[in-house]
């Protein structure tokens, strides 16, 4: 088997982006190469997100695309994984019939044995979570964690050589059932990992080179998970992980209003690692729409939260997601969210229109009746308040100095170092352009290093924004790219 072929591509959340990594690593350990070629590859998987169906449609397309490459070579494997899959596996099957492999979110564990099945059979092969799962109790959910999520003990095979930032799944699955939303469907009940698997996947991360880990659960502050007869809440988590030797900074993602406590707040405002940043979804700023969506929380609730966060935890951001045309919404109702993102003057905002999801209470009771170009201006608007929001908050960190973590290049950086090294020039990444780096509030910014200095801490004076960029220089006196004065839309300020 050495030598095959693995092509791989990762659709929707960062969920999926870490199940994808560690689907490789179980690959890799049985001799494949990842390849960036879709058509020349022996095993093709394509990570789907069911979210909305744009995302479908994005995943029916590429497969779509495979029909060609398929017919040419019969023994390459074509696969669906993650959520799409475990929603629609006959759709799949009846629309595709090149397809050789479906799997699941919670089955991925099985897909080394799957292949060889199917080498070996060259008949399809399916692994989807049982529908009975969802009336297991929180012991059998344990349990099922253990086997079903195996995939998670391959981690060390999951990066291959040093790694700057990354994942840690501490949670899978949901119970809030958000009459939007699928995910309960597709990931299964809310299952919280062992704290001391945590902790040493964290300390193997590290050891590997990692500065900054973001962990990750569907509604991740509600972590919890019984150890030795008692509970060990999320905050606990973030203290025992706040100790590994080596590890820069914490990040988490993403959290839910509806039961967010104080001592989370508390945590990141006594934690010397835990970053101030905090994604919180709102999905809308009205509380008859909330109902509808049955968030379990209120706009008071919420802008309370807000109030508290900035109060308890000094120099916070905030994100969060809104969701545009829900069924119903009337244009006072989204006048309110408008209200809510003015309030509140978050970091930046996703927003997604609404998408009716086979299988959801809102698809079953609710009548998807807002138009498309109504859903389309809505999003628009939302998204031109935040741009202006961005601008002024950005703006405000001009002279500032802040810490960032260097990344690596910049995608301007990037293209400019493949240009000349397509001419031949010998010209360092330095030179080329700017490198970019996130700030603990989770601020993007670009700048110009020295080499060698990806991976560490840097403190960056600002000197340009725009909504979703700050530019800057080493206060060292690193001589700054004063074209930046040339962006549009931009505030700039002399060296």
């Amino acid at each position: 088997m050495t030598g095959k072929r693995l092509y791989i591509e990762t659709m929707g959340c960062q969920m999926n982006v870490l199940d994808s990594e560690l689907v490789v690593g179980q690959l890799r350990q049985r001799g494949y190469v990842r390849t960036d070629e879709m058509a020349d590859a022996d095993v093709v998987l394509i990570n789907t997100c069911s979210v909305r169906q744009h995302a479908e449609d994005k995943a029916l397309s590429r497969l779509g695309s495979l029909k060609k490459p398929k017919s040419r070579r019969a023994d390459m494997i074509v696969g669906v994984i993650g959520c799409m899959a475990e929603r629609d596996p006959d759709g799949i099957t009846r629309k595709m019939p090149h397809v050789d492999l479906v799997c699941g979110p919670g089955e991925l564990n099985r897909i080394p044995a799957m292949i060889e099945e199917i080498q070996t059979t060259r008949r399809r092969a399916l692994a989807l979570s049982d529908d009975h799962s969802r009336k297991s109790t929180p012991l059998q959910r344990a349990t099922e964690y253990d086997s079903v999520e195996s995939l998670d003990s391959s981690r060390t095979y999951g990066i291959e050589g040093t790694v700057l930032q990354a994942y840690v799944r501490v949670q899978r699955g949901c119970d809030k059932f958000c009459t939007f939303c699928v995910v309960p469907f597709t990931r299964g009940p809310e299952r919280s990992r062992p704290p001391g698997a945590i902790i040493d996947e964290v300390r193997m991360l590290v050891d590997r080179g990692a500065k900054e880990i973001t962990l990750l659960g569907q509604t991740v502050n509600s972590y919890m998970h019984q150890e030795d007869g008692r509970a060990v809440p999320f905050s606990e988590l973030l203290y025992r992980m706040n100790g590994v030797a080596g590890l820069e900074r914490i990040r988490f993602v993403t959290s839910y209003a509806g039961d967010f406590g104080d001592d989370v707040l508390a945590a990141m405002r006594d934690l010397d690692k835990v970053c101030e940043y905090l994604h919180l979804p709102a999905q809308s700023g009205s509380d008859a729409v909330l109902r509808r969506m049955r968030r379990q929380y209120s706009v008071r609730q919420y802008v309370e939260l807000v109030d508290r966060a900035r109060e308890m935890v000094p120099g916070i951001t905030l994100a969060s997601d809104f969701i545009v045309g829900f069924c119903g919404e009337t244009d006072a109702e989204f006048a309110e969210s408008l209200s809510l993102v003015e309030r509140c003057r978050f970091k930046n905002i996703f927003v997604f229109k609404y998408s009716e999801r086979p299988g959801t209470v809102a698809a079953k009771r609710s009548n998807d009746d807002v138009p498309e170009e109504v859903k389309r201006s809505r999003n628009q608007e939302l998204l031109r308040l935040q741009e202006r929001i961005s601008l002024e908050t950005n703006r405000g960190l001009l002279g500032q100095t802040v810490e960032v973590l260097v990344e690596g290049p910049s995608k301007r950086a990037q293209k400019a170092q493949i240009s000349e090294q397509e001419r031949g020039d010998e010209v360092g990444m330095a030179e080329t352009g700017q490198f970019v780096g996130r700030t603990r509030t989770d601020r993007i910014v670009v700048f110009p290093v020295e080499t060698g200095m990806v991976g560490r801490l840097v403190d960056i004076r600002v000197i340009g924004a725009t909504a979703l960029t700050l530019h800057g220089r080493m206060v060292d006196g690193v001589v700054a790219d004063e074209s930046v004065g040339q962006l549009s839309p931009v505030a700039a300020i002399a060296g």
